[in-house]
């Protein structure tokens, strides 16, 4: 299932695309400046391409010297050069407003889709037991004798059946419009080329009366060694996400944990599980991680640049910096998150996503700020927060 640590990397990487984007907008506002001091080419009278270069120059210069500061005072008398510096900073801004909430917002619904993946996963299912009784249709039309694998004992797999007829699964199909389209060619193909070959799954279709634990094994089977594994499939799953090798494993335990509930021996209150133990909290915890961290990344890196006063925050590696903030930030805002917690998480995740150095890089300077903004009473925690997880 989704855990906290998946969320703090998708932020990351939410947060990295930001920076991204606004290292674009940059260079797309000076490119507007230089726009307005182009020489005129419909223009009957001449053009000083000297002086418009100039002034191109001396706004372009006033405007870097804002994106470093984020101040604008200059005496340039030249109101062409200063309305034409203030409209890039408009232009500026208005960019990165839209991309603060553009990723924001693709981070959420990236998060959304593993959802989508797992219903739709489950779904194979369905579509498997389609085509064998669209097979079945066929054979009962045929006036000779059919001949390969007797698939209908499937149709009657218990755990399938119980998925099927599940409520919350079929309101979940039609809520979330799950549908593979035209892409179930490609599920009728591995259907035909490999589960019906599979030597597990025409075992199974021999059984003269298969146990619950029998329906259950036959499922798990099929995700896991054909479903998971299938090249095709695999191939399939990376197009419709970009993330699916991240995303896999999550899908894979919730597709596990579901196949588990529906295999019990009780059919009192089955039902498909949530994204995470506590979405709507952790739903929370992801907004608020990213949104804050890119708000108060002027003050994070000020606080990081006086903690590595020995070291050129500018050579700080970016995911370094990026993983930095959002530990700084979730100190700060989290109380129910213990420090060691968090640092002990932008530990791993440093391991994983930054270069080799980062870890003991990411563990000295957040286990000094953090003991430095303990004492001066700047983290405060409370409750779970408290605790001193060593």
């Amino acid at each position: 299932m989704l855990n906290r640590r998946t969320l703090r990397i998708k932020a990351m990487q939410a947060i990295y695309a930001y920076q991204q984007a606004e290292g674009s907008d940059y260079l797309l506002a000076l490119d507007q400046i230089s726009d307005e001091f182009a020489p005129d080419l419909n223009s009957m009278e001449v053009q000083d391409k000297k002086l418009l270069e100039g002034k191109k120059q001396i706004a372009q210069l006033l405007f870097k010297e804002w994106y470093e500061t984020r101040q604008f005072e200059t005496e340039e008398s030249d109101r062409e050069i200063t309305d034409a510096v203030n409209r890039a900073i408009a232009y500026y801004n208005n960019l990165t407003k839209k991309d603060y909430k553009y990723y924001g917002n693709q981070m959420l619904s990236a998060v959304e889709r593993i959802y989508d993946h797992y219903i739709g996963t489950l779904q194979i299912l369905e579509i498997t037991n389609s085509l064998i009784e669209e097979e079945e249709e066929k054979k009962a039309n045929r006036f000779t004798a059919a001949t390969g694998p007797d698939t209908k004992r499937f149709l009657t797999n218990r755990v399938v059946q119980r998925l099927l007829q599940n409520e919350s699964y079929r309101q979940a199909i039609i809520r979330r419009n799950i549908s593979w389209g035209s892409d179930i060619s490609e599920i009728r193909s591995v259907y035909k080329n490999v589960l019906k070959q599979d030597e597990a799954f025409l075992a199974y279709l021999e059984l003269p009366a298969p146990t619950l634990e029998e329906d259950s094994e036959i499922v798990k089977h099929i995700f896991k060694n054909i479903i998971f594994k299938e090249k095709n499939l695999q191939s399939l799953f990376e197009e419709q996400d970009l993330n699916w090798v991240e995303n896999k494993a999550i899908v894979k335990s919730l597709v596990n944990k579901t196949v588990k509930i529906f295999s019990e021996e009780t059919e009192e209150g089955l039902g498909l599980l949530d994204l995470s133990a506590n979405w709507e909290d952790d739903r929370a915890f992801f907004e608020e991680l990213y949104f804050q961290t890119i708000q108060e990344d002027e003050k994070y890196e000020a606080m990081i640049a006086a903690s590595v006063k020995n070291w050129d925050v500018e050579r700080v590696a970016l995911l370094d910096k990026i993983i930095l903030k959002m530990a700084l930030c979730e100190m700060h805002i989290f109380r129910s998150i213990p420090v060691k917690v968090t640092i002990n998480e932008y530990i791993e995740i440093s391991k994983l996503y930054s270069t080799p150095k980062s870890k003991q890089f990411v563990n000295g300077v957040l286990d000094k700020m953090a003991q430095e903004l303990t004492t001066k009473g700047d983290i405060r925690k409370s409750g779970r927060g408290l605790i001193d997880n060593k």
